[in-house]
């Protein structure tokens, strides 16, 4: 794999696993972090002993002039991007019920999993256009489980701003199919990542299996088997798809 790719909110979870990934098909990665460092760079490792190219780069995907570096910073380190993975994320600190919403936390969450993942969208999408000189390429935005249920009396916010993923996932695609870009998301259910600590919730992700008729959660590497195939010329007739990564989980 020739690609350059980046992966954003990639210095842990989800993101860590498929930058690891993408490093074992001897891709070029750019490990977006917004503060986890250190973490990053570990992953950059993990990438380079695995036979691929990385380096780590901040930027706070819910900050446009941010997200507009990111992209000028990875022009200049590895060349003409082919791939974007649209998996920075952020929640709620604890559990609300409706009358615990703030407008603040709601923007908050909204800036990062819904603002910039259209402005991440549009950067890469100018970059990869064969229409504007472009070699083409494929965009993975990460949807979640929320979508489909509404995440009630634990985090409608979020829930809302992954429903907005996968319209906006459905509309790009169509916009840019012949612009030689595939755009499609993925809806993790329960995966065993970092982001339950996060919201004090380490003890749901064993107590979800009771309820997912695989009989547990998702693991990170599985998850980023998944994009890393979307990303790929395997996926090729795959574009507007939204697919369900979750054990059956309802």
């Amino acid at each position: 794999m020739n690609d350059v790719v980046i992966v954003t909110g990639a210095s842990s979870g989800i993101g860590a696993a498929t930058a690891r990934l993408l490093g074992a098909a001897h891709a070029s990665v750019v490990v977006n972090y917004k503060s986890s460092q250190s973490q990053a760079e570990r992953v950059v490792a993990d990438v380079i002993a695995a036979g691929g190219k990385a380096v780590a780069i901040q930027a706070d995907m819910g900050n446009e002039a941010d997200i507009v570096r990111l992209f000028e910073e990875t022009d200049r380190a590895f060349g003409p991007l082919t791939g974007l993975v649209n998996n920075a994320g952020m929640n709620g600190s604890a559990l609300r019920s409706l009358q615990d919403y703030t407008f603040k936390e709601t923007m908050d969450i909204l800036a990062v999993n819904t603002a910039g993942v259209l402005i991440a969208c549009r950067e890469a999408v100018n970059r990869m256009s064969t229409t504007r000189g472009g070699k083409g390429g494929s965009i993975v935005n990460v949807s979640s489980i929320g979508a489909l249920t509404g995440s009630p009396g634990r985090f409608i916010h979020y829930a809302g701003s992954k429903g907005a993923v996968d319209s906006m996932t459905v509309g790009i695609a169509v916009e840019v199919a012949r612009q030689g870009i595939r755009v499609n998301a993925i809806r993790p259910g329960t995966v065993d990542t970092p982001i339950h600590d996060k919201v004090g919730q380490r003890d749901r992700v064993m107590r979800a299996s009771a309820d997912i008729p695989l009989g547990r959660p998702g693991r990170p590497e599985e998850v980023a088997e998944t994009i890393v195939w979307l990303l790929s010329d395997k996926a090729s007739l795959v574009t507007g798809a939204i697919l369900n990564v979750m054990g059956a989980q309802r």
